[in-house]
């Protein structure tokens, strides 16, 4: 089984910064992708920031220049967070894809959620 563990949300105020940490952890043979979503209570999760497998970064219009997402090993991610608006307020989740050392060998998994609440 392949778990995320993530961390690094909480309260901050308007301006501050934040940053968020996912480790996968598991019967890993390799990882192609990592990301960071977010959610707020009745809206759909949306795509925050995206490292693939390339090393190409992806990012949200509403994040562009405030977020930097970094793969500091083969098994973490990181999220940046600078000049924290309150419309960044939601619950963060990682998510990661790649292969297993043991069958089925695809893997897609979410970890729990981190919240990042952020005051005006």
């Amino acid at each position: 089984q392949v778990r995320l563990a993530e961390s690094g949300g909480g309260l901050v105020q308007a301006g501050g910064s934040l940053s968020l940490s996912c480790f996968a952890y598991g019967t890993i043979l390799s990882i192609d992708s990592m990301a960071w979503y977010r959610q707020a209570p009745g809206k759909q999760r949306e795509l925050v920031a995206e490292f693939l497998s390339d090393g190409t970064t992806n990012y949200a219009e509403s994040v562009q220049g405030r977020f930097t997402i970094s793969r500091d090993n083969k098994n973490t991610v990181d999220l940046q967070m600078n000049s924290l608006k309150p419309e960044d307020t939601a619950v963060y989740y990682c998510f990661a894809n790649g292969l297993k050392t043991v069958l089925p060998r695809p893997f897609e998994v979410w970890g729990q959620g981190t919240l990042v609440t952020v005051s005006s």
